[in-house]
């Protein structure tokens, strides 16, 4: 057995076994790995794939157990590989980041510029995506480390731990009605055009949740993943913007739109700092996130790192 048979279940089971496509993603022929994989069944006499002809139906029960070593098996050859670049170069590589818009446009800048400061010859590859896209370039060690929102307190495989608290906030044109109240509540909002995130980014979840807790239904006209385009439409007049506070901190005062915290209408949200579980962090990796709150530490990532309680680590660590 080889690496390369491992490779191509993995690939396999990553594509939905579909031999196409994972030939595809490998660079490598269809009947190659197919040869591969039943060869690998020949040796450890068990067959991986329950099949239909030549195709591949569902991984059988002994092939769970062996995908599972596997994993473990690449996971440690991609650490022995990171243990020789960190050695032979010490502070230099590439820093991967995967993360959202919204934190790579107002959260991210800072620690970048201090890890660069710090760390001159690191180079930084930044993957923006929705948060479940972040989970999966985790997952698939396309990035060292992900931040975002939602989703990736929720996968087994990754360790996240919080980074830092959060809420919405309201903006809307400085001569909207609402502009001039002091407080804004839902029914407020609910008889407004609301102009906001795409479900699956920036606490959407909270603010849909806000609403169907008090029998309202939001007139959301424009979903968008981005808080300045967000912020753009509402100065067309589309409606009021619902955004993450980020996205509103450096507005200048005295300008053309007017935001209004709204932690009262739909909590906290908590963006999360994750890793995949085992994976080897080199000592760029530690520092940056160190640099993200001053409640990451070195030997806090570590110990989260080695628990195996689940995908979220919280116990040793309250916001």
């Amino acid at each position: 057995m080889n690496l390369h048979q491992f490779r191509f279940v993995q690939e396999a089971v990553r594509r939905d076994l579909n031999l196409t496509e994972t030939a595809k993603a490998l660079f490598t022929s269809q009947p190659g790995i197919s040869k591969a994989i039943l060869e690998l069944e020949g040796e450890l006499g068990v067959d991986i794939f329950a099949r239909h002809g030549k195709r591949l139906r569902r991984v059988t029960e002994p092939g769970q157990h062996v995908l599972a070593s596997i994993e473990i098996i690449m996971r440690e050859v991609n650490n022995l590989k990171r243990i020789g670049e960190e050695f032979s170069k010490q502070d230099s590589g590439t820093l991967s980041i995967a993360t959202t818009h919204s934190q790579a446009r107002y959260f991210l800048p800072e620690p970048l510029a201090q890890l660069r400061k710090r760390f001159p010859k690191v180079n930084i590859s930044l993957h923006q995506g929705s948060p479940a896209q972040v989970a999966q370039m985790l997952q698939s060690e396309v990035a060292d480390i992900g931040i975002a929102t939602e989703s990736i307190g929720d996968v087994d495989e990754l360790v996240s731990l919080p980074c830092y608290e959060w809420q919405h906030a309201v903006v809307m044109p400085a001569t909207h009605p609402l502009a001039q109240a002091e407080r804004v509540n839902l029914e407020d909002l609910a008889r407004e055009p609301i102009v906001t995130y795409h479900p699956s980014f920036s606490g959407r979840t909270r603010v849909d949740q806000a609403f169907a807790a008090r029998h309202l239904k939001p007139n959301i006209v424009l979903e968008a993943i981005d808080a300045d385009v967000i912020k753009t439409y509402v100065r067309l007049g589309l409606g009021i913007g619902i955004v993450a506070e980020i996205a509103v901190r450096d507005d200048p005062p005295g300008g053309d739109l007017v935001s209004r915290k709204v932690g009262h209408l739909f909590g906290r949200s908590i963006t999360r700092v994750a890793f995949k579980r085992g994976a080897y962090l080199r000592n760029f990796v530690f520092a940056f996130a160190e640099m993200l709150s001053e409640r990451l530490n070195r030997a806090l990532i570590s110990k989260a790192m080695s628990s195996r309680e689940g995908g979220t680590d919280t116990h040793d660590y309250q916001l």
